[in-house]
């Protein structure tokens, strides 16, 4: 495994660009969360660096202007570390790290970072192990160099051979053995979800912390992690769930996210194949998001690519507690935005146009618990009497009161 940050806070700078496909609005929504990734991970921001391209510079993703202000501010400030926002080329990388002089990380490596920290099974810390390797693998420099000291030296070297493909070679040779790893934990895990009997499966889904853990322990009765930080779920929990007087298993599976990287969505395949395999998806929202809609269209992204998008699914709206807006003025004629819409006006939005049955809730308070569990119960029955037309459960009509039990 490589070796995790220290987790007390590093002093950093995050650096993003105004594109042609990327307005500053949009800029300034993925800098919000790159700064909460960077917190998750263990880093203070102290300051943010935007600038307007039609495309990001082939040689240090910012123009030489840029570059040497942040240069300046890095080296006057102490910052030990510069993030940006999009994945690094490794020429971009390697250039920047001569320009600028301190660690350079992009999201990519922000996230595979985050995963490090938060991987608890050893299945977890595999799958991370894997993605940080071959995001590694294209980008070794100098900097990264060193990965196996007692290789090096008179006579330890194939003839010719530098430092730095001996490390190439070890890291090749580490990846082939955490893929073979992984493919026998593969096959163990594709056993046990054939050996979960005949119960519904239904998987809970949505963007990295939206509630997903709390609702899960708040269905199932028991204690997962949950924390208001990004990732804070890795491993898959499977639970089983009771409502009326109809069994199925319900699992908490880790958070999507924009701009995922391709490492860990082939990674983590084991972790996808529960919500693949499952019958019944339930997506969590964060509707006191101001970017809910787009965390949406990320999570059905995503969906889609692993080709669970046409599952029946649950739209849950989480956190209505949270949720506020700004209530105009009868006076007021400026165009209304995002934050003048009230939540009874969301709802009926939602409510009409979401083609999937939709409920808002609070999971902390369990507010509109017993619409929600009503809906669960009437999907699970109806996917359990399809599948299992023989199954000798004792089946009963969802009771209102069980619910709030």
């Amino acid at each position: 495994m490589l070796e995790k940050k220290d987790h007390s806070y590093e002093r950093a700078v995050l650096v993003g660009l105004i594109t042609r496909d990327q307005n500053e609005e949009k800029l300034n929504e993925y800098l919000e969360e790159l700064e909460f990734l960077a917190y998750t991970a263990g880093a203070s921001v102290e300051k943010r660096f935007t600038q307007k391209m039609t495309q990001p510079d082939a040689k240090t993703f910012v123009g030489s202007g840029k570059a040497e202000e942040i240069r300046e501010y890095v080296k006057e400030n102490e910052i030990g570390t510069v993030i940006f926002d999009d994945e690094l080329s490794p020429s971009q990388l390697k250039n920047l790290e001569r320009e600028l002089e301190v660690k350079i990380i992009d999201r990519t490596n922000l996230i595979l970072d985050i995963f490090a920290q938060r991987a608890q099974t050893s299945y977890a810390r595999t799958q991370v192990e894997l993605a940080q390797y071959e995001y590694l693998l294209p980008r070794l420099t100098r900097m990264w160099t060193h990965l196996e000291r007692q290789r090096g030296g008179i006579g330890m070297r194939g003839p010719g051979e530098t430092e730095i493909e001996t490390d190439r070679r070890i890291i090749r040779d580490r990846i082939s053995l955490l893929k073979e790893k992984l493919k026998s934990i593969d096959k163990q895990m594709t056993t046990q979800r054939q050996n979960r009997g005949k119960m519904v499966r239904v998987a809970l889904v949505g963007y990295t912390n939206v509630g997903k853990s709390t609702l899960m322990n708040a269905l199932s009765k028991s204690e997962v992690f949950a924390e208001n930080k990004l990732f804070a779920t890795l491993d898959t929990t499977v639970r089983k769930v009771v409502i009326g007087n109809l069994p199925f298993l319900l699992t908490d599976t880790v958070g999507f996210i924009r701009k995922l990287p391709t490492q860990l969505v082939e990674s983590f395949k084991s972790t996808l194949d529960e919500v693949r395999e499952a019958d019944l998806l339930i997506h969590v929202v964060d509707i006191s998001h101001e970017s809910f809609e787009d965390h949406i269209d990320s999570v059905n992204q995503t969906l889609m690519e692993i080709n669970a998008h046409q599952k029946p699914m649950i739209m849950v709206f989480n956190k209505i507690d949270a949720f506020a807006y700004e209530q105009k003025s009868e006076d007021d004629l400026t165009p209304s935005t995002r934050k003048n819409i009230s939540l009874e006006a969301w709802m009926k939005t939602w409510m009409a146009k979401s083609k999937h049955p939709t409920v808002f809730i609070s999971a902390l308070n369990k507010e509109n618990f017993p619409e929600m569990k009503k809906l669960i119960y009437e999907e699970v029955h109806r996917i359990h009497i399809s599948r299992f037309p023989y199954n000798d459960f004792l089946f009963e009509y969802f009771d209102e009161e069980e619910t709030e039990k």
